[in-house]
């Protein structure tokens, strides 16, 4: 798997939206590049609606929101969809994505790893946890916390 220090390899790739997503366009903004292994499942339902319920906070900070797993675009837009994913989720049938950022796991479906990649496009932090809850957590920290009044 890369690491901190390391440039995010770039693709080319369908996504939710109808279109594809080329990660450098994506240059000059913070990205929140997240791998999960299957549309539709518990864990990642979760991690993607929490993802989309911080969109609009993170997107006003100048942060991206990039999902991505091995499943097709079909399946991602009704994804999202489900989800309230207003951020693209990629589509990476070829599993070219997943095994370029190390990712790609036994059972061929992408591990659970939150890739922070700064504006430069280099990977910054890495989380990778089984569980969806650190890789949301870890996004408030880094880019909504200083900007949240407290409750």
């Amino acid at each position: 798997m890369i690491g901190p220090g390391t440039a995010a390899p770039d693709f080319d790739a369908p996504t939710s939206k109808g279109a594809n997503l080329k990660l450098s366009s994506l240059r000059g903004k913070s990205v929140i590049l997240y791998f999960y292994p299957k549309a539709f499942t518990s864990g990642c339902a979760m991690e993607t609606r929490t993802f989309g319920k911080m969109y609009s906070e993170l997107s006003a900070q100048g942060v991206e929101v990039v999902g991505v797993s091995v499943d097709d675009a079909e399946k991602q837009t009704a994804f999202a969809a489900d989800c309230h994913a207003e951020f693209p989720l990629v589509a990476d049938t070829s599993k070219t994505i997943a095994k370029s950022y190390g990712v790609l796991g036994t059972f061929q479906v992408a591990k659970r790893v939150t890739f922070y990649i700064d504006p430069q496009g280099t990977v910054s932090e890495v989380v990778e946890s089984m569980l969806p809850g650190p890789h949301t957590e870890k996004a408030v920290k880094k880019y909504l916390e200083s900007t949240r009044k407290p409750t």
